[in-house]
Protein backbone atom coordinates (compact mmCIF):
# COMPACT_ATOMS: atom_id res chain seq x y z
CA UNK A 1 0.00 0.00 0.00
CA UNK A 2 2.85 2.47 1.00
CA UNK A 3 4.43 1.91 -2.50
CA UNK A 4 1.13 2.91 -4.40
CA UNK A 5 0.53 5.83 -2.46
CA UNK A 6 4.47 6.95 -3.33
CA UNK A 7 3.70 7.54 -6.76
CA UNK A 8 0.44 9.29 -5.71
CA UNK A 9 2.14 11.50 -3.29
CA UNK A 10 4.81 12.58 -6.53
CA UNK A 11 2.15 12.77 -8.64
CA UNK A 12 0.25 15.19 -6.47
CA UNK A 13 3.29 17.27 -5.69
CA UNK A 14 4.21 17.57 -9.55
CA UNK A 15 0.79 18.74 -10.27
CA UNK A 16 0.49 21.49 -7.31
CA UNK A 17 4.20 22.46 -8.63
CA UNK A 18 2.55 23.01 -12.30
CA UNK A 19 -0.03 24.51 -11.03
CA UNK A 20 1.79 27.11 -9.35
CA UNK A 21 4.03 27.40 -11.74
CA UNK A 22 1.12 28.45 -14.43
CA UNK A 23 -0.09 30.53 -11.72
CA UNK A 24 2.89 32.39 -11.41
CA UNK A 25 2.95 33.04 -15.20
CA UNK A 26 -0.42 34.29 -15.54
CA UNK A 27 -0.16 36.86 -12.43
CA UNK A 28 3.57 38.07 -13.99
CA UNK A 29 1.68 38.71 -17.13
CA UNK A 30 -1.49 40.05 -16.06
CA UNK A 31 1.01 42.55 -13.58
CA UNK A 32 2.72 43.93 -16.81
CA UNK A 33 -0.61 44.67 -18.58
CA UNK A 34 -1.58 46.53 -15.57
CA UNK A 35 1.20 48.14 -15.26
CA UNK A 36 1.14 49.05 -18.91
CA UNK A 37 -2.10 50.65 -18.43
CA UNK A 38 -1.37 52.68 -15.05
CA UNK A 39 1.70 54.34 -16.97
CA UNK A 40 -0.98 55.17 -19.95
CA UNK A 41 -2.90 56.41 -17.14
CA UNK A 42 -0.47 58.46 -15.46
CA UNK A 43 0.48 60.42 -18.71
CA UNK A 44 -3.26 61.20 -19.41
CA UNK A 45 -3.84 62.12 -16.45
CA UNK A 46 -0.74 64.98 -16.58
CA UNK A 47 -1.37 65.85 -20.07
CA UNK A 48 -5.08 66.58 -18.59
CA UNK A 49 -3.94 68.78 -15.93
CA UNK A 50 -1.48 70.48 -18.03
CA UNK A 51 -4.17 71.76 -20.31
CA UNK A 52 -6.55 72.58 -17.36
CA UNK A 53 -3.76 74.51 -15.73
CA UNK A 54 -2.88 76.66 -19.08
CA UNK A 55 -6.52 77.25 -19.70
CA UNK A 56 -6.67 78.21 -16.01
CA UNK A 57 -9.46 76.29 -15.56
CA UNK A 58 -11.02 75.30 -11.91
CA UNK A 59 -11.25 72.16 -11.13
CA UNK A 60 -13.93 71.33 -8.70
CA UNK A 61 -15.93 72.75 -11.48
CA UNK A 62 -14.24 70.48 -14.40
CA UNK A 63 -16.83 67.67 -14.73
CA UNK A 64 -14.79 65.57 -16.97
CA UNK A 65 -11.45 66.06 -15.17
CA UNK A 66 -13.18 64.82 -11.54
CA UNK A 67 -14.50 62.13 -13.53
CA UNK A 68 -11.86 60.59 -15.63
CA UNK A 69 -9.40 61.03 -12.10
CA UNK A 70 -11.99 59.41 -10.29
CA UNK A 71 -11.67 56.07 -12.41
CA UNK A 72 -8.00 56.18 -12.50
CA UNK A 73 -7.57 56.74 -9.46
CA UNK A 74 -10.46 53.34 -8.84
CA UNK A 75 -7.71 51.81 -11.68
CA UNK A 76 -5.18 52.50 -9.64
CA UNK A 77 -6.89 51.03 -6.34
CA UNK A 78 -7.48 48.05 -8.45
CA UNK A 79 -3.77 47.88 -9.38
CA UNK A 80 -2.56 47.61 -6.05
CA UNK A 81 -4.92 44.56 -5.01
CA UNK A 82 -4.28 42.78 -7.87
CA UNK A 83 -0.67 43.18 -7.92
CA UNK A 84 -1.02 41.63 -3.66
CA UNK A 85 -3.00 38.78 -4.72
CA UNK A 86 0.19 37.66 -7.07
CA UNK A 87 2.60 38.52 -4.86
CA UNK A 88 4.54 35.96 -3.27
CA UNK A 89 5.19 37.72 0.00
CA UNK A 90 2.07 39.69 0.41
CA UNK A 91 3.18 41.57 3.59
CA UNK A 92 6.38 42.42 2.09
CA UNK A 93 4.25 43.64 -0.63
CA UNK A 94 1.83 45.88 1.35
CA UNK A 95 4.96 46.95 3.38
CA UNK A 96 6.57 48.35 -0.01
CA UNK A 97 3.85 49.79 -1.65
CA UNK A 98 1.43 50.81 1.34
CA UNK A 99 2.30 54.40 -0.12
CA UNK A 100 1.15 53.49 -4.08
CA UNK A 101 -1.93 52.63 -2.01
CA UNK A 102 -2.86 55.67 -0.28
CA UNK A 103 -1.79 57.95 -2.94
CA UNK A 104 -4.74 56.09 -5.16
CA UNK A 105 -7.29 57.77 -3.21
CA UNK A 106 -9.72 59.98 -4.73
CA UNK A 107 -9.09 62.19 -2.20
CA UNK A 108 -10.49 65.79 -4.73
CA UNK A 109 -13.53 63.17 -5.46
CA UNK A 110 -14.30 62.95 -1.64
CA UNK A 111 -13.73 66.35 -0.55
CA UNK A 112 -16.05 67.36 -3.47
CA UNK A 113 -18.69 64.92 -2.41
CA UNK A 114 -18.39 65.95 1.43
CA UNK A 115 -18.03 69.90 0.45
CA UNK A 116 -15.45 69.94 2.84
CA UNK A 117 -14.23 73.70 2.88
CA UNK A 118 -10.37 74.07 1.75
CA UNK A 119 -8.57 76.77 0.34
CA UNK A 120 -7.87 76.91 -3.25
CA UNK A 121 -4.08 76.20 -3.03
CA UNK A 122 -4.88 72.70 -1.18
CA UNK A 123 -7.00 71.81 -3.07
CA UNK A 124 -4.72 72.30 -6.14
CA UNK A 125 -2.19 70.47 -3.99
CA UNK A 126 -4.30 67.62 -3.23
CA UNK A 127 -4.96 67.73 -7.06
CA UNK A 128 -1.06 66.46 -7.63
CA UNK A 129 -1.34 63.31 -5.34
CA UNK A 130 -2.66 60.85 -8.27
CA UNK A 131 -0.11 62.15 -10.26
CA UNK A 132 2.65 61.42 -7.64
CA UNK A 133 1.20 57.87 -7.66
CA UNK A 134 1.75 57.72 -11.33
CA UNK A 135 5.77 59.16 -11.24
CA UNK A 136 6.07 56.69 -8.62
CA UNK A 137 4.85 53.94 -10.65
CA UNK A 138 7.01 55.36 -13.79
CA UNK A 139 10.05 56.08 -11.92
CA UNK A 140 10.22 52.12 -10.84
CA UNK A 141 9.83 51.07 -14.46
CA UNK A 142 12.32 53.25 -15.85
CA UNK A 143 14.47 51.78 -13.39
CA UNK A 144 13.82 48.61 -14.31
CA UNK A 145 15.47 48.94 -18.02
CA UNK A 146 19.06 48.64 -15.96
CA UNK A 147 20.28 45.48 -14.56
CA UNK A 148 22.96 47.43 -12.86
CA UNK A 149 21.39 48.48 -9.51
CA UNK A 150 22.86 51.69 -9.16
CA UNK A 151 22.17 52.80 -12.84
CA UNK A 152 18.63 51.16 -12.01
CA UNK A 153 18.62 53.64 -8.68
CA UNK A 154 19.83 57.00 -10.79
CA UNK A 155 17.26 56.42 -13.80
CA UNK A 156 14.35 55.94 -10.35
CA UNK A 157 15.26 59.08 -9.18
CA UNK A 158 16.30 61.12 -12.47
CA UNK A 159 12.58 60.68 -13.62
CA UNK A 160 11.63 61.46 -10.11
CA UNK A 161 13.45 64.57 -10.19
CA UNK A 162 12.36 65.92 -13.65
CA UNK A 163 8.67 65.29 -13.13
CA UNK A 164 8.42 67.00 -9.87
CA UNK A 165 10.29 69.82 -11.53
CA UNK A 166 7.32 69.63 -14.24
CA UNK A 167 4.96 69.41 -11.36
CA UNK A 168 6.11 72.51 -9.25
CA UNK A 169 6.66 74.69 -12.43
CA UNK A 170 2.94 73.83 -12.98
CA UNK A 171 1.96 74.66 -9.67
CA UNK A 172 3.92 77.81 -9.55
CA UNK A 173 3.02 79.13 -12.78
CA UNK A 174 -0.67 78.86 -11.89
CA UNK A 175 -0.81 80.83 -8.71
CA UNK A 176 1.69 83.12 -9.52
CA UNK A 177 0.90 84.17 -12.67
CA UNK A 178 -2.00 86.22 -11.82
CA UNK A 179 -0.47 88.24 -9.32
CA UNK A 180 3.26 87.85 -9.53
CA UNK A 181 4.48 90.53 -12.70
CA UNK A 182 7.82 88.21 -12.98
CA UNK A 183 5.81 85.28 -14.10
CA UNK A 184 4.59 86.15 -17.15
CA UNK A 185 4.89 83.03 -19.10
CA UNK A 186 5.11 79.13 -18.00
CA UNK A 187 8.68 79.07 -19.35
CA UNK A 188 10.10 81.86 -16.42
CA UNK A 189 8.28 79.19 -13.94
CA UNK A 190 9.76 76.26 -15.49
CA UNK A 191 13.21 77.74 -15.17
CA UNK A 192 12.54 79.09 -11.74
CA UNK A 193 11.60 75.14 -10.82
CA UNK A 194 15.08 73.96 -12.29
CA UNK A 195 17.29 76.51 -10.60
CA UNK A 196 15.33 75.66 -7.01
CA UNK A 197 15.69 72.49 -7.73
CA UNK A 198 19.23 72.45 -8.22
CA UNK A 199 19.58 75.02 -5.18
CA UNK A 200 21.15 77.68 -7.17
CA UNK A 201 18.24 80.20 -6.59
CA UNK A 202 16.82 82.66 -9.16
CA UNK A 203 15.32 86.20 -8.92
CA UNK A 204 11.81 85.60 -9.53
CA UNK A 205 10.61 85.25 -5.47
CA UNK A 206 7.72 83.53 -4.69
CA UNK A 207 3.84 85.73 -3.65
CA UNK A 208 1.37 83.26 -3.12
CA UNK A 209 1.41 80.47 -0.64
CA UNK A 210 1.47 77.92 -2.55
CA UNK A 211 4.64 78.96 -4.58
CA UNK A 212 6.51 79.22 -0.94
CA UNK A 213 5.73 75.82 -0.52
CA UNK A 214 7.28 74.83 -3.76
CA UNK A 215 9.92 77.16 -2.84
CA UNK A 216 10.94 74.84 -0.25
CA UNK A 217 10.12 71.90 -1.70
CA UNK A 218 12.27 71.91 -4.44
CA UNK A 219 15.72 72.76 -2.92
CA UNK A 220 15.23 70.32 -0.11
CA UNK A 221 14.46 67.85 -2.87
CA UNK A 222 17.54 68.85 -4.78
CA UNK A 223 19.83 67.98 -1.71
CA UNK A 224 18.19 64.91 -1.39
CA UNK A 225 18.44 63.77 -5.21
CA UNK A 226 21.94 65.38 -6.46
CA UNK A 227 23.90 63.35 -4.15
CA UNK A 228 23.26 60.68 -6.63
CA UNK A 229 24.74 62.09 -9.84
CA UNK A 230 28.37 61.69 -7.32
CA UNK A 231 27.22 57.92 -6.42
CA UNK A 232 26.50 56.78 -10.37
CA UNK A 233 29.87 59.24 -11.63
CA UNK A 234 31.42 57.28 -9.63
CA UNK A 235 30.18 53.45 -10.15
CA UNK A 236 30.48 54.56 -13.72
CA UNK A 237 34.00 55.65 -13.50
CA UNK A 238 34.66 52.54 -11.25
CA UNK A 239 32.77 50.01 -14.15
CA UNK A 240 34.99 51.99 -16.58
CA UNK A 241 38.59 51.31 -15.06
CA UNK A 242 37.47 47.83 -14.23
CA UNK A 243 36.32 46.90 -17.76
CA UNK A 244 39.44 48.35 -19.40
CA UNK A 245 42.06 46.51 -16.84
CA UNK A 246 40.39 42.95 -18.26
CA UNK A 247 40.52 44.25 -22.07
CA UNK A 248 44.00 44.89 -21.37
CA UNK A 249 44.58 41.77 -19.48
CA UNK A 250 42.84 39.42 -22.17
CA UNK A 251 45.03 41.03 -25.00
CA UNK A 252 48.21 40.55 -23.11
CA UNK A 253 46.84 36.99 -22.38
CA UNK A 254 46.04 36.40 -26.26
CA UNK A 255 49.60 37.55 -26.99
CA UNK A 256 51.34 35.37 -24.64
CA UNK A 257 49.97 32.29 -26.09
CA UNK A 258 50.67 33.49 -29.41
Amino acid sequence: MSSNATPNIHATTNLRKKHEERFRHTGRIIVSIMNFIVLVLSVLLIVYISIDTFEDKQLLENHHYMTFQLWVCIFFILDFFVCLIFAERKWRFVGHRLAFLLLSIPYLNIISILNIPLSSDALYFIRFIPLMRGALALSIVIGYMSSNAVTSLFMSYLSIMLLLVYFCSLIFFQREHPVNPDVQTYWTALWWAMMNMSTVGCNVNPITVAGKITAVILPVSGMIIFPLFTVYLTDFVSRSVKKAKDTAHDNNGNKAES
